[in-house]
């Protein structure tokens, strides 16, 4: 049987390697971000199912607003919008600094 080693060294899987259809998904992406206006899925009755087993039968020690919690985050959307002002400043900044290097690179080509 060919090992772990071998496997890595195929040719045959070099592309999946690089492929980023197969990368792990990073921490920060894993749950889903929910705005403000669907807070109310996390505490109203309707989203809360009642069940005592799973479906192979065994018993259920969690309830579906965890599994919500889980799998969705609730986000600020004032905070989104302040980092993204904040990254649209740094993105102006950027320009300015290099089109001042541009200018200047200009300036020494032509002495």
């Amino acid at each position: 049987m060919a090992s772990k080693k071998d496997q890595s060294a195929d040719v045959r899987f070099q592309k999946v390697k690089k492929d980023p259809r197969f990368w792990e998904m990073p921490e920060k992406e894993h749950k889903i971000k929910i705005d403000k206006r669907f807070q109310s899925m996390f505490h109203d009755d309707r989203f809360k199912l009642k069940y005592t087993v799973d479906k192979r039968g065994r018993p259920v020690n969690h309830t579906s607003s965890e599994d919500l919690k889980r799998f969705y985050n609730l986000s600020d959307s004032e905070g989104e919008r302040e980092d993204g002002k904040d990254k649209e400043e740094e993105e102006k900044k950027k320009k300015k600094t290099q089109a001042k290097l541009g200018s200047v690179e200009g300036e020494d080509k032509n002495i």
